[in-house]
């Protein structure tokens, strides 16, 4: 039990926030919660999540944007003992329509809060990378001790900045900053565009689904409760003042092989429309996660077939 300790979660009302938030508020941590509700996905979805969390001791969500540093510093009370910072303008293909808007609130806004951090004094900042930074890397599985990065979407090359960002701020003002690179995560209250999630539930409206290429691009896909695990695990990191470390399942799935795990966790058949190949898009993500299990003790426990059912029933009773 963390006995009254205080926890900032940007983008708690989220997908992983809000998971996030469930373990924090279980183990007695008082959870203050930012989150603009972006028109990025429905309010409602993000309002359904939060509600979970509604007259619970100790929590509270305040509605601000990132880029409102007054808004921020008038709303935030600046006592916490660790920021977790999972805000952020999410997908690599909307990124390429709008680059400008994705560096203002993933730029401009980390830098916004991690200077509050810096004047309120908090040490432990754990920041959402992503795993996009890598670009188009044929070193697989990727490691953080690569330093070659070419990220190749505006999303990604935003990522890359917040965690150079985060070194400085480590650097000059005695901040420790956790980078986590997450690969493709998915489960319970996925955010609706992602590809698991749209795919299913357009397979359950029996309509066509839109594979993009054919079918052979690969994702390290990885379930809620261990990316949740990792962050908790660094959150309470100690060991060094900077890192990066990647969260991912360490295990490929192709396009093909993720549909073929919906069509048998969903007991029904996918229509494929074939598309092309999109801007921005990679061909694999593999993550080596010998680093987080050295540093975090972080051993992710659920293949893809036993975290697609999961996801599959929780939808089934969204639906319903």
């Amino acid at each position: 039990m963390s006995y009254g300790r205080q926890a900032l979660v940007t983008g708690g009302a989220g997908f992983i926030g809000s998971h996030l938030v469930d373990g924090l508020l279980a183990d007695g941590w008082r959870v203050d919660v930012l989150d603009n509700f972006d028109p990025f996905y429905a309010r409602e979805v993000k309002e359904r999540n939060s509600a979970r969390h509604g007259g619970v001791a100790g929590y509270r969500l305040i509605d601000v944007d990132l880029r409102d540093a007054d808004a921020m510093t008038h709303e935030l009370s600046g006592r916490y003992d660790v920021i977790v910072h999972l805000a952020a303008r999410a997908g690599v293909r909307p990124s390429i329509a709008d680059p400008v808007g994705y560096q203002e609130v993933n730029v401009r806004g980390t830098q916004n809060l991690l200077e509050l951090t810096r004047a309120w004094g908090v040490r432990q900042f754990v920041f959402a990378s992503s795993s996009s930074v890598y670009g188009v890397n044929p070193r697989v599985p990727w490691s953080e001790e690569d330093h070659v990065l070419q990220p190749i979407s505006p999303y990604a090359s935003t990522k890359v900045s917040g965690e150079l960002l985060g070194h400085v701020y480590s650097h000059l003002y005695g901040i420790r900053f956790i980078a986590l690179r997450f690969f493709t995560v998915y489960g319970p209250r996925q955010r609706p565009d992602l590809a698991i999630h749209a795919f299913a539930r357009r397979m359950l409206e029996e309509k066509p689904i839109p594979v993009f290429g054919d079918g052979s691009t690969r994702r390290d896909y990885t379930f809620i409760d261990d990316i949740v695990s990792g962050v908790r695990a660094a959150i309470e990191y100690t060991g060094s003042a900077y890192e990066v470390i990647n969260l991912g399942n360490n295990d490929t799935v192709t396009l093909t092989e993720m549909i073929e795990g919906l069509e048998r966790a969903l007991d029904v058949r996918a229509i494929i429309d074939r598309q092309p190949l999109q801007p921005g898009d990679v061909p694999q993500t593999w993550a080596n996660i010998e680093k987080a299990s050295r540093l975090l003790g972080y051993r992710p426990t659920t293949s893809y077939a036993d975290g697609v059912k999961k996801f599959a029933d929780w939808l089934r009773i969204t639906r319903a």
